[in-house]
């Protein structure tokens, strides 16, 4: 289920960013979460929940805000073209932000492997920004997307985390639904319309796929392979990362990818629990 969520996610990533190439990446963001909001909601009828309370949906819901600010700046730095750089940079940031948050108000105490992974982030992410000369410009800008996605992942895997283990997937839903709500005034604006009927469905698809792979992760954590499921889900950019590099032909250079490896190592570090 881990290695299953983390092929949903980078497969979800991928196609979101392809679509956000072609169509406007708030209406893809929009889309998406309306159609994950539906998988979710039939994921949480089917998964067993013993007891449901206000707080853990109230969790959810703020997972779900995260979610929404993660989703449009993951995807507008997908637009941009920037795959190879965006997705690993959201990843770091999303994993490293509720280790400092636990360590500042929750008190947990990270592993020594943890406090490395922390310290590999700053040169990894400087690396990756030192695009060739002849791409500063859009290296930069995707840099500061996969930044700013992160701060919104990062929130929705914290607040998540708080939602209790008898509620099953319901957070998962009120979370589609809040980043549904989140959205959306986003598309109020002049001239902002959702693409055609072919992407519209093709977006609601992708974003169903990403709820697929929360919930898998959930159901993973749930059967008590918590270290094996963080870890093996936390490898969900090596599928976008691959297929920019080949598929879409982005080149990168040798700083790029020495950042993009010390991203990936940081990625593990910080998942690994303290002895």
């Amino acid at each position: 289920m881990a290695l299953g969520s983390a092929l949903a996610y980078g497969v979800a990533d991928v196609v979101g960013g392809l679509l956000s190439r072609r169509a406007d990446f708030r209406a893809v963001a929009l889309l998406g979460q309306l159609g994950g909001l539906a998988c979710a909601v039939v994921a949480a009828v089917l998964v067993p929940a013993a007891r449901v309370g206000a707080a853990d949906l109230g969790w959810g819901a703020l997972s779900g805000v995260g979610t929404a600010a993660g989703m449009v700046f993951l995807y507008r730095g997908l637009s941009r073209g920037g795959m190879s750089v965006v997705v690993p940079v959201s990843a770091v940031g999303g994993v490293a932000l509720p280790v400092l948050a636990g360590v500042a108000f929750l008190g947990d105490r990270p592993s020594a492997a943890s406090w490395t992974g922390i310290a590999i982030v700053l040169p990894a992410l400087w690396l990756v920004s030192r695009a060739r000369s002849d791409e500063q410009g859009r290296a930069r800008a995707a840099l500061a997307d996969g930044l700013l996605a992160s701060a919104g992942i990062g929130v929705q895997y914290l607040a998540l985390a708080q939602a209790g283990e008898d509620a099953g997937a319901w957070p998962v839903a009120a979370g589609r639904a809040a980043a549904v709500l989140a959205i959306a005034p986003m598309m109020r604006s002049p001239g902002r319309r959702l693409p055609r009927a072919r992407f519209a469905v093709g977006a609601a698809v992708n974003g169903a796929v990403a709820a697929v792979a929360l919930v898998l992760y959930l159901l993973a954590t749930k059967e008590q392979l918590v270290v094996v499921a963080v870890v093996l889900s936390s490898l969900y950019p090596v599928v976008p990362v691959l297929l920019g590099v080949t598929a879409l032909r982005e080149r990168l250079s040798l700083a790029q990818a020495a950042g993009l490896a010390g991203a990936g190592a940081a990625v593990l570090l910080l998942t690994v629990p303290a002895a």
